[in-house]
């Protein structure tokens, strides 16, 4: 089963306004913000009361407060973020040859990132920072209620995902993008399997087509806007195969794909 988008905070969410138990799974965010911080302080040890330990903690806090997940003060507290950074440790080579071992209880999701990001420093300080700028943004209370079990979670975690899909959903994007494909074209049509939906169904397709925004949002600066030219038209199987892994398919991907393989005519229902 998918992840939804909306889960930064795992099963213990009820519903908004919920208090999530302090012991709710970290997100691939909170994963992200924390590997990035030991990555920062890799070459020292840390006392459980350092003061970036401390800073990690109160941001977290604020990250699930600001979507709606916690209300609990007690939520990443500074043990907790302590220890998420020794469950980092048992995967460090460096640590490993000077013998020394990190926290063995822990879960795959941290072996994930761990391997997504360790070896790409760079990557990991550039999509640490977007997610810090999103916890910050005045916008970030108008994601909490973005949620699409059709779609995988992104590489780059939940808020990245959720800011994705909100420029996706905006309306007067999706109207302009339209306007410019109609203005250029003279029809809405998939870009990837040209399907035009006014043409296989006639007037009840008429304007029905899917916007896809194909520039990763985690490359975004603050208070950057969505270019019309950044989105692109796509019907609703290949927008859902771009999303259907963590990490997006990118429209040329998909077209390679379809090429790759061989065309099979729909069943027809009698």
């Amino acid at each position: 089963m998918k992840k939804r988008i909306g889960e930064l905070a795992s099963k213990p969410m009820r519903e908004k306004g919920t208090t999530v138990t302090k012991n709710a799974r970290w997100s691939r965010d909170e994963l992200i913000l924390a590997l990035d911080l030991y990555m920062e302080t890799r070459g020292r040890s840390l006392a459980k009361d350092a003061p970036e330990i401390e800073e990690l903690s109160h941001l977290l806090s604020h990250l699930g407060q600001s979507l709606g997940l916690v209300a609990a003060n007690s939520y990443r507290n500074m043990n907790g973020v302590y220890m998420k950074l020794m469950n980092f440790r048992r995967f460090d080579p460096i640590h490993a040859k000077a013998g020394k071992v990190g926290l063995a209880r822990g879960n795959k999701d941290e072996e994930h990132v761990w391997k997504l990001f360790s070896s790409d420093p760079e990557h990991l300080k550039y999509v640490a920072q977007f997610i810090r700028n999103s916890i910050k943004s005045p916008q970030t209370t108008l994601l909490q209620n973005v949620d699409d079990l059709e779609i995988e979670e992104a590489e780059e975690g939940g808020l990245a995902t959720r800011s994705h899909h909100h420029r996706e959903r905006n309306r007067q994007l999706v109207k302009k993008a339209k306007a410019r494909a109609l203005k250029l074209h003279g029809r809405l049509f998939c870009v990837v399997c040209n399907f035009d939906f006014s043409a296989y169904y006639g007037d009840i397709g008429e304007g029905i087509i899917d916007v896809h925004h194909t520039k990763p949002i985690h490359t975004m600066q603050p208070g950057e806007k969505t270019k019309i030219s950044d989105l692109v038209l796509l019907c609703a199987n290949c927008h859902r195969i771009i999303h259907s892994r963590r990490k997006w398919l990118t429209v040329e991907e998909v077209r390679l794909a379809l090429k790759l393989h061989e065309y099979r005519p729909m069943v027809t229902i009698e």
